[in-house]
């Protein structure tokens, strides 16, 4: 029996998920959460074999819960499962410890596939994001690939709009260093201020005009 984690927070999506799995002879949904500090509490009361993650999260995102699962439990098998096909998050993913990523797109068979791929050990890729990751690799503007996932993730708040106090408390860190991420990701994106920082992130997917109104 394969024993699943589910972080989403949408209660909803979860429920169709979880009767999705259950409804397999090998899989078992064992707990549900709603963000990094719930899917590391359930850690401590059960054993899991494969996360299911989303990475749009309220506060902290997917990339920072996959570290901070995997910290608690390296043994762990993580299954990215998110709207997001950008190649960066892609890659972010991985880098964070992700052996598994499918858009929510994805048919439900090939969902089930991918869960047993990953229990497994092996890593998963969802159809059509191959060729897309690959052709990024490539492609000269793939600045993001220069960050770590930590500061992606830093740099995925701060394009949100979120200060650098409140992202301090999302992702357990000081202040401070947030700050020093921040400077960071800055030089190494060669950012020389706020606005062309929001400009790369709209460019690579972290953000959407819509959301953030013209830049």
């Amino acid at each position: 029996m394969i024993r699943l984690m589910l972080l989403d927070d949408h209660a909803l999506v979860r429920t169709g998920y979880r009767r999705l799995f259950d409804a397999e002879p090998d899989l078992r949904v064992v707990c549900e959460a709603a963000g990094a500090d719930e899917a590391c509490a359930c850690l401590r009361e059960r054993e899991i074999d494969v996360a299911v993650v989303d990475l749009s999260l309220k506060g902290a995102s997917g990339i920072e819960a996959i570290r901070r699962i995997l910290q608690r439990n390296r043994a762990i098998r993580v299954l990215v499962l998110s709207m997001y096909d950008e190649p960066g998050f892609v890659r972010q993913a991985f880098r964070a410890g992700a052996i598994g990523y499918l858009t929510k797109d994805c048919e439900p068979d090939e969902l089930m596939k991918a869960v047993r791929s990953v229990a497994a050990g092996r890593r998963v890729l969802g159809e059509g994001l191959a060729s897309a990751v690959l052709c990024a690799e490539y492609d000269a503007e793939a600045v993001l690939e220069r960050l770590t996932p930590r500061e992606f993730e830093v740099l995925r708040l701060a394009a949100n709009g979120d200060a650098a106090a409140c992202i301090a408390r999302c992702m357990h860190l000081s202040q401070k260093t947030v700050v020093n991420h921040l400077s960071a990701v800055r030089q190494k994106l060669g950012a020389d201020n706020d606005f062309m920082l929001m400009r790369l992130a709209v460019r690579h997917g972290l953000v959407s005009l819509e959301q953030k109104g013209p830049i």
